[in-house]
């Protein structure tokens, strides 16, 4: 009886017209293809001899690193297809070609080869692939760091650029209101002071923006100093009281533990932390609504909170109210103003307040059950910050 390799050795010819008629679409593939099944039947006579499919490991190497771009985006496993068209065609001809008790002796000696084979490949063509992908990944996260890079640079470029036209503008316009004054043209002054009024309100934009390139860039400086939380929260509520009397909206102050501790930090930067917050509650509140501020000591930190009774904001939405220019909705339908309700802005307030937080070593969140303008869900904005007994070493 012939030994196995002889046989596989002398289907050669048959297996490789087969392979080549069925396997190839045009004329131009055969060659391509012919050569292929040629290293791979004689890689096959080799393990078949040897008994070791390991002789196999050079021609799968290569051909995995032969994969083209589109190959390795595909999903399916190219190299797993070819060998199982390959090992359907050789059994179909053995069988074919050979008398049953023999065909079977061959194809079960063949099937050790045949799972090496399959299991080998899937192995080295998923490697490929996930190196691939990483690569991809890490591509991508490249892009999107320059990308965030240049908006970021764009945002500082811009900011510090807008000061100067808007100093000017400034300067002029009070020198028009001397002018104005001294002629007691007073129907003028209504102009000027809208003028000075729009001014202001630039000038506020870009300040966040410029407070916005310091956070992104860790150059914030805090100025650490002894600080009393009440005094803060006071002094920002009023500030702010003119609007909650246009809006008829109330805000209760808890007298809670912690409260009128003295504490360590730049109480400019949590006044505006605070007031961001509060702005925010004002503006997503109706007419008419509650604004509470609460709060409790903790193990080294005070947690405050602040609630409304306002429109509420959806689980899927609660992350991204703190990204830079982020604002929900439909920004057509939103009038322009920090205070109106539902009023519009460049969506700065949030970001600037938790990176003000973060870098005080704190951090800030948010819990609402929902968004509703018809049940007014609300919202709690919780900020936590760090309790020091003294001067943080590494305060500047």
């Amino acid at each position: 009886m012939s030994k196995p390799s002889e046989i596989l050795q002398n289907l050669f010819p048959v297996i490789e017209n087969r392979v080549v008629l069925e396997l190839t679409r045009g004329s131009l593939l055969k060659d391509e293809i012919a050569d292929q099944f040629q290293s791979f039947y004689k890689h096959l006579l080799q393990a078949l001899e040897t008994g070791d499919p390991s002789w196999f490991d050079p021609l799968l190497n290569e051909w995995a690193n032969s994969l083209t771009q589109s190959d390795l985006e595909d999903e399916s496993i190219i190299i797993n297809d070819f060998i199982t068209q390959l090992v359907v065609i050789i059994n179909q001809t053995i069988v074919e070609n050979s008398k049953a008790e023999q065909s079977v002796q061959l194809i079960t000696i063949l099937l050790p080869i045949y799972a090496y084979l399959f299991n080998k490949t899937a192995n080295i063509e998923t490697s490929q692939k996930i190196q691939y992908l990483s690569k991809q990944v890490e591509k991508a996260k490249s892009d999107l760091a320059k990308l965030d890079e240049s908006k970021s640079n764009f945002v500082a470029v811009a900011a510090h650029e807008l000061k100067t036209p808007l100093t000017l503008i400034d300067g002029y316009t009070s020198m028009l209101i001397d002018v104005i004054l001294k002629q007691n043209n007073n129907d003028l002054l209504v102009f000027t002071n809208g003028i000075l009024n729009g001014s202001k309100r630039l000038r506020g934009i870009i300040e966040d923006m410029i407070d916005v390139s310091l956070l992104e860039n860790n150059l914030l400086d805090l100025n650490y100093q002894p600080y009393w939380l009440n005094r803060i929260l006071e002094f920002v509520l009023l500030e702010l009281s003119p609007v909650c009397k246009e809006r008829d909206i109330s805000i209760n102050i808890h007298d809670f533990d912690g409260y009128k501790l003295m504490n360590y930090g730049d109480s400019e930067r949590l006044i505006q932390l605070f007031k961001n917050l509060i702005i925010n509650a004002i503006k997503f509140t109706p007419d008419g609504g509650i604004i509470s501020i609460n709060g409790r000591k903790l193990s080294g930190f005070i947690e405050v909170l602040i609630s409304d009774t306002g429109i509420g904001i959806n689980q899927e939405d609660q992350a991204i109210i703190f990204e830079k220019f982020n604002r929900l909705g439909n920004i057509a339908l939103h009038s322009s103003s920090k205070t109106k309700f539902k009023g519009g802005g460049p969506g700065l307030g949030l970001p600037i307040a938790k990176g003000i937080a973060e870098a005080h070593g704190g951090s800030i969140w948010v819990e609402s059950s929902g968004y509703s303008e018809t049940d007014f869900p609300g919202s709690t904005f919780h900020t936590l910050l760090p309790l020091f007994d003294n001067l943080p070493e590494n305060s500047k």
